[in-house]
């Protein structure tokens, strides 16, 4: 489940990877989608692929009535905690994705830039834990667009620990990346100290 995403990027990612059976992506602003497949068609590509189901609508409603134990995955790909993307970022909509996750599930969500944010980014991993969520990891990484050039994003897992990554499907993988590879995933699990000490507190 992709919540936002209307540039449609994520959902070409998610789709390289053959073990993907089905994704569905809904964002609240269709145009945001129109201007993308007009300037930025590149990011579509995959929106026509048949396990893809991309939608527009209100996500947090659809998470709220989503069926219970229904997603292996929930990526919010959203804005920043204003307007419409404000109610991405409390523990009610937390809730309605732990609820929707299966055993095992994940949710992923970006939590702006531990430089310039740090107390939002404490307020959505104390509400992640609140509702239930099991264990978190927030992984920072540069961006250079955004303000301070750092930015995060936090997994929260429903009900079992992060344990690594799946190193060997990673050197395996049948399809080319720019960015990614087993050393960056490994540098992005190491959380700076600044970080450490604020989420120790």
């Amino acid at each position: 489940m992709i919540i936002g995403g209307g540039d449609c990027g994520t959902l070409r990612e998610v789709l390289k990877h053959p073990g993907v059976e089905k994704v569905t992506q809904i964002d609240i602003d269709e145009v945001v989608t129109q201007m993308s497949l007009k300037y930025f068609p590149e990011l579509c590509e995959s929106n026509n692929d048949p396990r893809a189901t991309v939608m527009f609508d209100d996500g947090i409603k659809y998470m709220r009535e989503a069926e219970a134990e229904s997603i292996d995955v929930i990526i919010v790909d959203g804005t920043d905690p204003v307007g419409p993307g404000e109610g991405l970022f409390n523990h009610a909509f937390y809730k309605s994705c732990l609820a929707a996750l299966r055993t095992g599930g994940i949710m992923i969500q970006q939590s702006e830039s531990p430089l310039m944010h740090m107390p939002l980014l404490l307020e959505m991993r104390d509400a992640m834990l609140e509702v239930g969520f099991v264990d978190l990891q927030t992984l920072p990484f540069p961006q250079p667009i955004y303000p301070s050039g750092l930015w995060s994003a936090t997994m929260a897992r429903k009900d079992q620990k992060f344990a690594g990554f799946r190193e060997q499907d990673v050197d395996n993988a049948t399809f080319d990346t720019e960015y990614y590879n087993t050393g960056i995933h490994k540098g992005a699990l190491a959380t700076p100290n600044f970080m450490k000490r604020a989420f120790e507190k």
